[in-house]
């Protein structure tokens, strides 16, 4: 009878202490051999991939869980992100979006998901550095000022390209269009390449484009760069002056890239997420990766990281409206 009293308190036992672990946040689910998975909404070899990847053992070591990329592109990013919104919030799910996720509620009639609503914003990490850059030989200017001149003396005569109609790189060129008062037309590509071989070869006057894919092209001398994008110098190009610093005070745009997971992911879990990033994307080779890139670390907090999507949600609309883009 005694032993049978003893085996009942044992048992007894072991539930107070499953009980207790289940109490306590992100203890009684954890799940060392789970990894995390970043469902990514864009190819491999693109910009964030190849962010995501280098950081990624950083990631794994910081999380404590093997790291795991899942490509989803497709539909400009909406494939990826409607896996995303649909996983669970247990935190073993994320994503690092871009400009994009934020520019798809002014570019499509309607969406699978709500892009603010549905997520649930964890840090900005980073910023890619864009710049304006034109082709030499149709472009007589050498800054914005005297590409401004040039627009508005022959107004419709000179083109921009961009990746595609409502991608990133299409509204900053627009947004400088529509700040310089001056016309010019767009053409729409089907991604960067065909964009930058048109440019090149000068079917394409100017553009914008981000500082990792062009900066060899500036070197060689078949592009000319005429302005910094962003709020500050680059530091690989640190004699271009930026659009606000010559004279277009409003103007700063670059390309951006933030981890997020599903909806209500519970506070301690996005804490954690959070302090891993900081963690991560603080260590010496990861940091050495994003200079090689040209990428600049710009960790934000996840309130800070909500508003900053509201802000830039609301910046991208204005442009669109500017620009009377037809919507898909």
């Amino acid at each position: 009878m005694n032993d049978q009293r003893a085996g009942w308190s044992r048992r007894q036992l072991l539930g107070a202490l499953g009980a207790a672990m289940l109490a306590v946040p992100g203890l009684g689910r954890a799940q060392p051999d789970r990894p995390v998975k970043f469902i990514l909404p864009v190819g491999v070899g693109s910009g964030v991939d190849t962010i995501t990847r280098s950081a990624g053992p950083a990631l794994s070591s910081a999380l404590g869980h093997t790291v795991v990329v899942e490509n989803q592109p497709g539909a400009g990013g909406i494939v990826g992100t409607s896996a995303l919104v649909r996983s669970a919030p247990d935190g073993y799910t994320l994503s690092m979006v871009s400009n994009n996720h934020v520019i798809f509620p002014s570019v499509y009639k309607s969406l699978p998901f709500d892009p603010l609503a549905d997520i649930t914003p964890i840090s900005m990490v980073g910023m890619t550095p864009f710049l304006l850059v034109a082709n030499p030989k149709n472009i007589a200017a050498n800054n914005l000022k005297e590409l401004t001149a040039l627009l508005s003396r022959e107004p419709g005569r000179y083109n921009y390209g961009s990746s595609g109609n409502g991608t990133i790189l299409h509204l900053a060129a627009e947004m400088y269009v529509q700040q310089a008062g001056a016309k010019a037309r767009h053409i729409p590509y089907k991604g960067v390449g065909p964009m930058m071989a048109d440019l090149i070869g000068g079917q394409v006057d100017f553009g914008v484009l981000s500082l990792p894919s062009v900066l060899p092209q500036i070197k060689s001398g078949a592009l000319k760069a005429l302005a910094a994008c962003g709020g500050e110098r680059m530091e690989a190009l640190p004699d271009l002056a930026t659009a606000r610093e010559q004279g277009l005070a409003h103007y700063e745009i670059g390309g951006w890239f933030a981890a997020a997971g599903p909806a209500k992911l519970p506070a301690a879990d996005v804490r954690r997420i959070y302090d891993a990033l900081g963690r991560a994307f603080n260590a010496p080779e990861v940091k050495h990766a994003m200079a090689a890139q040209n990428n600049k670390i710009l960790l934000m907090p996840p309130e800070q990281t909500a508003a900053y999507f509201r802000s830039e949600m609301a910046k991208y609309a204005v442009i669109v409206r500017g620009a009377g883009l037809e919507l898909m």
